[in-house]
């Protein structure tokens, strides 16, 4: 259900009730009769089976960069995978996703299985995964979101062995530009233009771990930058200093009180600029990043921000001698949309279902900022899912992930799959 349809205070009252029992919408019925299915449990079977392929394929994306922005090599090795593992129709958009369809009896329910490409790692960062004797696996992204692109691969493998035929159709997409300044731009053009009103359904595969996310958290990131003349700390002092008023700004921010319900907050996570010890900058900036699982509560938050802003840059003006001024910009650089689910709605009840019947019980319910912010946005059903096994330490180059019994985060997502290819 679209956000605007109804009051966002009603719809988030109603998640967080929903949250705390049981999912109303589920069907157990059709996941008990898939369960049945002689392909299906083929298919299954075969999951766990290929599974120390799946996970030489984890350490072999893994070891390819994708750098921000940059995700084009890694992208073209997904490309050779998705061939490989029968898709049909296997091309690469404008914005670099990467796309492979498996045809079902109809184009009806079209349910989108994705994995991002990306990394946060800058280009030179040493990918090479390591493995211990327990079997540990260590690298940069090796769990997120190297995981998520081996069983995406996985499914479709084990399915195309299996000879399994959806009611609906799937399409299998490597998709970019999920991680920081990213901004989505891999799914904004996935919905506006590649699959434009051709989506019913969606999920997407997100490292380590068995979870469901049916909340999206939105965001909004900016690079704030102060300028002024600048000039030498001893003749020029007097003038307005943008360090100064960076500083204003911050310790502000710093004081601001924010609802934990829905949870809302903010972080300064870069500052930078100057020349030397004994300059006035010219400009001094930070990279500001604002979150809250609800689009007005965001918009609040946004506001009283810009309000900061705008006083840090008049009390840093007034307090120095007239003629030279500073100026601020507000540079909008990253805007991710919020959006939700009621726990209670049919895909997540789906994907508790499926939990049931592959590990015997449910799987927490959580909220977070992924892909399925996009379709979430837009009104589409949407869940994030984790691919199996432990991992920890993302966005760290001291990344690790655990494959203890990682086969059933395989089979969960491909039994997610077929379950909500169904009419």
């Amino acid at each position: 259900m679209p956000l605007g349809s109804i009051s966002r205070a009603i719809w988030f009252a109603a998640v967080l009730a929903s949250s705390a029992r049981v999912s109303a919408g589920q069907n157990p019925s059709v996941v008990t009769a898939l369960m049945s299915d002689p392909k299906v449990k083929a298919a299954l079977d075969t999951a766990r089976m290929s599974e120390p392929q799946t996970i030489e394929d984890q350490v072999r994306f893994c070891e390819v960069p994708a750098p921000p922005f940059k995700e084009a090599t890694r992208g073209e090795v997904l490309r050779r995978a998705f061939k490989e593992v029968g898709l049909r129709n296997v091309r690469v958009d404008r914005a670099g996703n990467v796309l492979g369809d498996r045809p079902g009896v109809s184009q009806v329910p079209r349910v989108v299985l994705a994995s991002h490409l990306d990394t946060v790692f800058p280009e030179g960062t040493s990918l090479t995964v390591t493995r211990d004797r327990r079997g540990v696996l260590r690298g940069p992204g090796i769990s997120d979101n190297c995981r998520g692109l081996a069983v995406l691969v996985g499914v479709a493998r084990a399915l195309r062995a299996a000879e399994v035929q959806t009611p609906g159709s799937l399409t299998f997409v490597a998709n970019v530009g999920e991680e920081g300044l990213g901004d989505l731009r891999g799914m904004k053009a996935l919905f506006s233009d590649t699959l434009r009103n051709q989506v019913d359904r969606f999920v997407s595969i997100d490292g380590g771990g068995l979870y469901v996310t049916n909340i999206g958290v939105g965001s909004l990131r900016y690079l704030i930058t102060f300028k002024g003349p600048g000039g030498h700390s001893f003749g020029a002092f007097g003038a307005p200093n943008p360090a100064n008023a960076l500083g204003r700004a911050m310790a502000k921010i710093a004081e601001l009180q924010v609802p934990s319900i829905p949870r809302t907050t903010f972080n300064v996570g870069r500052i930078g600029g100057g020349t030397s010890v004994n300059s006035i900058p010219p400009e001094a900036w930070m990279e500001l990043d604002l979150r809250s699982a609800d689009a007005g509560h965001l918009t609040a938050l946004d506001a009283r921000i810009q309000a900061i802003l705008d006083a840090a840059l008049s009390e840093e003006n007034r307090r120095w001698r007239a003629g030279a001024r500073l100026s601020v910009t507000k540079q909008l650089v990253g805007d991710r949309p919020a959006g939700g689910l009621p726990a209670s709605a049919p895909i997540v009840g789906t994907v508790q279902a499926v939990a049931q019947a592959i590990l015997g019980a449910s799987v927490p319910i959580s909220e977070g900022s992924s892909d399925a912010n996009l379709p979430l946005s837009l009104g589409i059903p949407a869940v994030t899912i984790g691919g199996g096994g432990q991992g920890e330490d993302a966005h760290a180059t001291s990344e690790w992930w655990d494959p203890t019994d990682s086969w059933k985060g395989t089979q969960n997502a491909l039994l997610v799959a077929v379950a909500l290819a169904q009419p």
